[in-house]
């Protein structure tokens, strides 16, 4: 059981990362990835998302949809809880912790679009995991989000120093930089 968890574990969060490797969650990896304060911000809030998505999405999914045969509203259903958590982080950050609330501005209400967030819970029903294989997914899942997040926060910090060529300025330098990240991430695939 425990080398199952562990395997899911390094699975989602190097082998299939799910920003370099499934490209869900792109919009804020590019979007808030400027700083590292508020890369791990956007980070950390992610991971708490997902994780308490996963378990809240898992437990009703087995104890609701699939009793009463209403399973094809899952999507809508992980819709509704991933809203109703990312109104429960803003409202904790807004009150207190004021200056992350305004440094993540816009990508914070961003989270509940994030394809990534609704990847993982439909993820966790299409490989039929148990609900603790589904938290350890989405836990882990959301960690690789925060390595991805704030890997590229430093490597940006650092480009701002260097003599980027003109056409390479600003958002092509960066995509470049997330495929080159996306190709190291690839070298962990010999894991499996």
């Amino acid at each position: 059981m425990i080398g199952k968890l562990i395997l899911i574990a390094v699975g989602s969060a190097f082998i299939n990362n799910v920003v370099l490797s499934q490209f869900l969650g792109i919009c804020p990896f590019l979007g808030v990835s400027k700083k590292i304060n508020t890369a791990a911000g956007m980070g950390s809030a992610v991971v708490f998302v997902i994780t308490l998505a996963s378990f809240v999405a898992g437990v009703i999914y087995k104890y609701l949809l699939v009793p009463f045969d209403i399973t094809y509203l899952k999507t809508i259903v992980f819709i509704l809880v991933i809203a109703a958590l990312v109104q429960f982080v803003e409202m904790f950050l807004k009150k207190k912790m004021k200056g992350l609330y305004q440094a993540l501005g816009v990508y914070l209400p961003l989270i509940t679009t994030n394809c990534a967030v609704l990847g993982v819970a439909l993820t966790n029903v299409t490989k039929d995991y148990t609900i603790l294989e589904g938290v350890v997914n989405g836990f882990a899942t959301s960690v690789g989000f925060l390595i991805s997040i704030v890997i590229m926060a430093g490597l940006r910090e650092k480009m701002e120093y260097n003599n980027v060529p003109k056409a390479f300025r600003g958002m092509p330098i960066v995509l470049l930089t997330a495929c080159l990240m996306a190709i190291a991430f690839f070298g962990f695939s010999g894991l499996k």
